[in-house]
């Protein structure tokens, strides 16, 4: 498709005008949707405190619901939660109501996204979920609409107008339940706890989990990991690094201590100094006290150490001190966290 630009261009005054104009209209739409979640600040009270002590010692899960553009929002809050540790799902109203409302189980909590607060679908399962017992949370425009002044805890998300300059389409409003939403769930994370290696554990696809896989995912171990007693001799030190690969070796004391580490540099640097080198030790030739990490580490801060510190290699070590590993930069590199 060929696009006529002749009618864009400056010369025109009847377009350009039209073209000002859209702009101008784009920019309100925009402050108007920021205006709508700024608002929202000030309504952040003990309700919503109270919204997420409920969630928080959930039994069973948040079961997150809402027709049209809210049905939309509920979905992401779905998402959202459960992608921070926090089980939910997303159940369509009116399915509910024709034969699906079983996957609402007397442990789970209801959150009901509506502008209005009287979509007929929600009012209806409200209805229903009073019955079993189930507890309501209303994200509503309208806190005392049916759903929030029926349910067990309104949330007010309301907005003054539509950005729609028809004051007609969900725009201001489905963004500033969504922004609620992602209030909610991230400060649920927050009182549960959630830490980057619960976000790692969720996310093991994707670019996201190759940026949070650990170090212990990615290690050489065993009879992979190049070491020497300190006590080896300069020979066989250099040939226990050749055999490797990776440009170094470990030097190790008793149970698996980690004591130091002899790379190219300091093989080069005893030849530069010395003449006699063949009665040197690894302990006379190591760097002591090495960077290291620990099992646990993301692989990201780990790369991040060795592109700071301009090594290839780093030894794994526990808090005991014993070596548990070795990672080297092409490791890192086959993962594309860069």
């Amino acid at each position: 498709m060929t696009i006529d630009t002749t009618r864009l261009t400056a010369g025109d005054s009847t377009d350009a005008s039209q073209r000002d104009t859209e702009l101008t209209l784009a920019k309100n739409i925009l402050q108007i949707e920021a205006d709508a979640v700024s608002a929202l600040i000030d309504r952040i009270d003990d309700s919503f405190l109270s919204a997420v002590d409920l969630i928080s010692v959930c039994q069973g899960r948040v079961i997150a619901t809402g027709m049209g553009k809210s049905g939309i929002i509920a979905r992401k809050l779905a998402a959202t939660l459960s992608s921070t540790g926090t089980a939910a799902y997303f159940v369509h109203p009116a399915e509910a109501l024709h034969g699906d409302l079983g996957a609402i189980q007397t442990t789970d909590i209801v959150v009901s996204v509506s502008q209005s607060g009287e979509t007929p679908e929600l009012v209806r399962l409200l209805e229903m979920t009073r019955r079993l017992g189930v507890k309501t949370i209303a994200l509503t425009g309208t806190p005392n609409s049916t759903l929030g002044a029926n349910g067990d805890i309104a949330l007010d998300c309301g907005v003054q107008t539509e950005a729609c300059p028809l004051n007609l389409a969900p725009s201001a409003s489905t963004t500033a339940a969504l922004a609620l939403g992602d209030s909610l769930a991230l400060v649920l994370a927050h009182r549960n706890g959630f830490k980057e290696a619960d976000f790692a554990h969720l996310h093991p696809g994707g670019i996201l989990g190759k940026r949070l896989l650990r170090v212990d995912r990615l290690m050489h171990t065993g009879a992979d990991i190049p070491t020497v007693p300190s006590t080896a001799l300069f020979p066989e030190v250099i040939k226990t690094i050749s055999a490797a690969g990776f440009g170094m070796t470990c030097v190790q004391g008793t149970d698996d201590l980690l004591l130091g580490i002899v790379t190219d540099g300091d093989i080069r640097r005893c030849l530069a100094a010395t003449t006699t080198f063949e009665d040197k030790t690894a302990h006379d030739v190591m760097t002591q006290r090495p960077h290291n990490v620990k099992p646990g580490t993301l692989a990201i801060d780990a790369l991040n150490l060795m592109e700071k510190n301009r090594i290839t290699s780093l030894p794994v070590t526990g808090d005991d001190g014993k070596l548990y590993g070795i990672l080297h930069l092409h490791d890192l590199w086959r993962t594309e966290l860069f």
